[in-house]
């Protein structure tokens, strides 16, 4: 019995792979054994940079809920000791958007961890 070599499952696994690789760089997009290694990082990647994304917008609420703590008069970590011993349960994602949309309540939230804190 002859070998197939041109079969469709093989034709279709190579035209996912070309058709994932489509845009990229010189041989990335046409050759299918550069395209694969090319393919098999990229998806890698995307991978770990989708977790990695998280811990980026943690640090951009992080910043902005400082700068708008600083403005009141505290620093970060006194405002979330402030809002742990007053019983405030808000996630940083939250604090941020106030902080940049609705100055009166962060300010209204900043009163309440500082008389908590005792200051």
């Amino acid at each position: 019995m002859s070998r197939a070599i041109d079969g469709s499952k093989r034709k279709n696994r190579r035209k996912k792979i070309l058709k994932l690789a489509k845009g990229y760089w010189g041989r990335r997009h046409s050759n299918y054994k550069t395209a694969k290694d090319a393919v098999t990082k990229a998806l890698s990647y995307a991978y770990r940079d989708r977790k990695d994304r998280k811990g980026d917008f943690r640090r951009i609420w992080i910043i902005r809920i400082n700068a708008a703590c600083r403005a009141e008069g505290l620093n970060y970590s006194r405002f979330i000791r402030g809002l742990v011993k007053a019983g405030i349960t808000i996630n940083r994602k939250a604090l941020a958007w106030l902080a940049s949309e609705d100055p009166e309540a962060f300010k209204a939230i900043t009163v309440k961890v500082k008389t908590a804190l005792g200051a």
